[in-house]
């Protein structure tokens, strides 16, 4: 954990500084009281950002008291997928429609939810289990009577034990994956299938992995190596991986889930040197 400190030159009894009171109050103003160490918390990312301490605490939680924990600062990292990225997969996704219901799984703070909204015309339902995101949500993307667009609902449910029946033409999720560990996602394949009406999309982005070696391969696993470590000694675990979600292993796990699956470049996000995209659309189809 670091914290920043404000540190001053040792004074005598003639050099304290002296602050002005209040004549009504006797208080000093707030603009002249000493700093405490915790004022002087610098935050991580952007002004609006959570600070080291918190996201120490948050890594020190489990995955659902975190999430809780970031709600009210997660839009100012960049964890929260970029408009970047949510507009090219609309935009590819749009062709393929119609798409009346739509779900985003691992809403977070409602990115994907609003994204769908000029999708789906009738209805569009975010799932999370943080309590703090979805209440983010709710106050981060307009809905009701007097919005004009497509319903939006919020659910408060595990993702590996989806409460829904057939219901969507359209399942979503925005980097959500390194939550769950290889072992949890034929379970939660196979409950995005349930949900989606017969012949439904499931659909995700999917960057290329960083070139072997490169400065961020390098980060990416160490971060993974950590996260490992932490889940060794310390309970709960937080479960977060970035190497684990794997294309080959990926598209296997959802053809035995019953999905025809189908991959393509999101052109707008460029190409690598080597002339791979940099992101493929997944497109998971559901038995007609």
């Amino acid at each position: 954990m670091s914290r920043s400190w404000s540190c001053n030159a040792r004074r005598g009894p003639d050099t304290a500084p002296r602050h002005r009171r209040d004549p009504g109050t006797g208080e000093t103003p707030a603009q002249e009281r000493p700093e405490s160490p915790e004022s002087t918390v610098k935050p991580v990312f952007s002004p609006s950002g959570p600070t080291a301490r918190e996201l120490a605490v948050q890594a020190l939680s489990s995955v659902e008291r975190g999430y809780d924990l970031l709600a009210p600062t997660f839009d100012a990292t960049p964890f929260r997928t970029p408009e970047e990225v949510l507009g090219p997969v609309v935009r590819a996704l749009g062709p393929l429609g119609p798409f009346r219901r739509g779900l985003d799984v691992c809403c977070g703070t409602g990115a994907g939810v609003a994204a769908l909204r000029g999708l789906c015309p009738e209805r569009v339902t975010g799932v999370d289990f943080s309590a703090g995101m979805l209440a983010r949500a709710r106050s981060a993307v307009p809905a009701g009577p007097a919005t004009a667009g497509p319903s939006v609902h919020w659910v408060r449910a595990d993702a590996r034990e989806l409460p829904f029946a057939p219901a969507f033409d359209l399942v979503t999720s925005f980097g959500a994956f390194g939550h769950f560990l290889p072992a949890e996602r034929p379970g939660l394949f196979a409950g995005i299938r349930e949900a989606l009406r017969p012949g439904g999309l499931f659909a995700f982005p999917l960057p290329a992995p960083p070139p072997v070696g490169s400065r961020l391969h390098l980060a990416l696993w160490a971060f993974d190596a950590a996260m490992r470590v932490r889940n060794l000694v310390w309970r709960p675990p937080f479960v977060m991986y970035y190497r684990t979600f794997r294309l080959a292993d990926v598209h296997g796990e959802l053809r035995r889930a019953g999905f025809s699956v189908e991959l393509r470049p999101l052109e707008e996000l460029g190409r690598r040197p080597d002339g791979s995209p940099r992101c493929r659309l997944v497109l998971a189809r559901g038995p007609a």
